[in-house]
């Protein structure tokens, strides 16, 4: 009877969610406000040392619309033209934009800073709510150990806190993970729960429609666990749905200027006519051998020791779920995954726990090993393995890797606060640099087009421009009046310097950029030309 006993305080301890009527939810409730006050003073201090160019949808989807909308100037990309991209994310920064102008802080810098420090705000929240959902399943020993990893890994650090649509899907699908019951060791959730669950989820695939890719598989698991399903299907999900696509209609209704249905349109872009592909193709097997595995980095045999400890199998099939479905798409980039790699380093954090408690029994079943305070030599290894491998990489990615495009537009914004920029042209592949949301100043600029063709295989702007500059600007001088100013990168300027000069340009600036090529030419440094007066 004893045994039993004991067998049944740990499946007790094992699945136990935090009841708020409790005697310890004071105590709980603190823990919680003291993990959101850490991870949004790191998240604040993450956000102020991204020094770099990651992908041009942070600046040019998000930041750049908003601030169109909230000053009346900024570049709309062919996706606005096509009704691809919803207003919901870039409205997120228009108050911001609104503040700031008011108070009279826009300046070139707090316009570079703000808006990062924005989403720092919601990846902190993200932060706290992995922390709250490994309590949930585990404890909150384990609950630590998954943050710790959360905020050591090297990719989180470099793209969490950027302004990118995927780092507020992440956020919102880490949030509802918390509160849907199937992915719980437990049925203990209440009918309000589970609505929360359910509309954080719409949310998150209104901002970003590939999110349902994750929400397809916890609704089956949902279907398959629910005794009632149609009454969960039409009384919950199909309600709350239809909500809030008609929210976002109404929204984008009133900045379109026509009813428009944004999901659909992504939709066919992306997954039925595989516009995507435009932008480049990679192999199959590319997310489980490349792109999932470098963003999990030296987390990685940490992540699949707990998967087998933890024996946490939907939590896994997630994983496995969406890195197969986005593996069938021919168009694959690093962001598009990141909404589970918390998940993974969850499953990190339960690696780090055992080997700090191995007896504890919300690993074994045993009773608890008594409190050593003293961290064993086998967990100050696997802590400083992970230090020592993550920290540099989140460093370097995040303060030198790539950082000539925001140095020049920092540049150029402090030269024209001056007025000494009278107009920019970008010869240099489209979107290399952020535009105006960084610029912030109403002058003339242009950069090279590439819009996608109907037709597959047609050169763009910036394609004949990147395959042989000389021609395509003695071309291009034919029908432009001189701007004050010049953007371009090394590899084009080395090309280009003699025509440069002969139309009466001098080298002002060089920005160093990068020590490796990415996915062109080596683009060490890039250059600011200044037409001679």
């Amino acid at each position: 009877m004893r045994r039993r006993q004991n067998k049944n305080e740990y499946e007790s301890e094992k699945h136990r969610i935090p009841n708020p009527d409790s005697e310890n939810s004071r105590f709980e409730d603190w823990s919680d406000k003291r993990v959101l006050c850490f991870c949004l003073a790191f998240r604040i201090i993450n956000s102020l040392l991204i020094q770099t160019y990651f992908n041009p949808d942070e600046h040019w989807q998000g930041p750049e619309v908003a601030h169109r909308i909230a000053f009346g100037y900024g570049h709309l990309t062919w996706e606005w033209k096509h009704g691809i991209r919803s207003y919901l994310h870039p409205m997120l920064f228009v108050p911001l934009y609104n503040l700031l102008a008011f108070l009279r802080l826009d300046n070139p810098w707090v316009m570079m800073k703000a808006p990062r420090l924005l989403q720092s705000v919601f990846s902190a929240v993200g932060d706290l709510y992995l922390y709250k959902l490994s309590a949930v399943l585990f404890s909150h020993h384990v609950a630590k150990w998954a943050l710790f990893s959360q905020l050591t890994n090297w990719f989180m650090f470099y793209c969490f806190s950027r302004t990118l649509s995927n780092s507020l899907e992440t956020v919102l699908t880490v949030v509802s993970l918390y509160y849907w019951p199937c992915m719980r060791s437990s049925n203990k959730c209440s009918f309000v729960s589970r609505k929360c669950g359910l509309v954080v989820a719409a949310l998150a695939c209104a901002i970003r429609p590939t999110s349902a890719i994750t929400w397809l598989f916890i609704g089956l698991l949902e279907l398959l666990k629910t005794r009632d399903r149609l009454k969960f299907l039409f009384y919950e999900v199909v309600p709350i749905g239809i909500l809030m696509v008609g929210l976002t209609c109404l929204l984008d209704h009133f900045m379109y200027g026509k009813w428009i249905l944004v999901p659909l349109n992504f939709l066919k872009f992306n997954f039925l006519s595989s516009g995507g592909d435009y932008y480049g193709t990679h192999k199959w097997h590319w997310y489980f051998t490349q792109g999932f595995t470098v963003m999990i980095f030296s987390h990685l045999p940490f992540c699949i020791a707990g998967i087998i400890y933890s024996k946490q199998w939907k939590f896994a099939g997630l994983i496995a779920w969406v890195l197969g479905f986005y593996s069938i798409l021919g168009h694959k980039e690093f962001r598009f995954v990141l909404p589970v790699l918390p998940i993974a380093l969850m499953f990190s954090g339960y690696s780090l726990a055992v080997i700090e408690d191995p007896g504890s029994p919300v690993y074994r079943g045993k009773k608890s090993s008594e409190k050593n305070t003293k961290c064993s030599p086998k967990m100050t290894l696997a802590i400083l393995f992970l230090l020592v491998t993550n920290i540099p990489m989140a460093l370097y990615m995040s303060l030198v890797h790539q950082r000539g495009p925001e140095d020049v537009m920092n540049h150029l914004a402090g030269e024209a606060q001056h007025g000494n920029v009278r107009s920019v042209l970008f010869l240099t592949p489209c979107h290399a640099t952020p535009y105006y949301s960084m610029l912030h100043h109403n002058l003339p600029m242009q950069f090279l087009d590439c819009t996608p063709s109907e037709e597959k295989g047609v050169p763009d702007e910036s394609d004949h421009f990147m395959m042989d500059p000389a021609p395509f600007v003695s071309e291009y001088a034919k029908k432009w009046s001189l701007p004050s100013h010049i953007v371009l990168f090394d590899s084009e300027e080395q090309k280009l310097r003699n025509s440069l000069i002969s139309f009466g340009y001098r080298e002002e600036r060089r920005f160093f950029n990068a020590h490796f090529k990415v996915d062109r030419d080596l683009q060490a440094s890039i250059v600011v030309y200044v037409l001679v007066k």
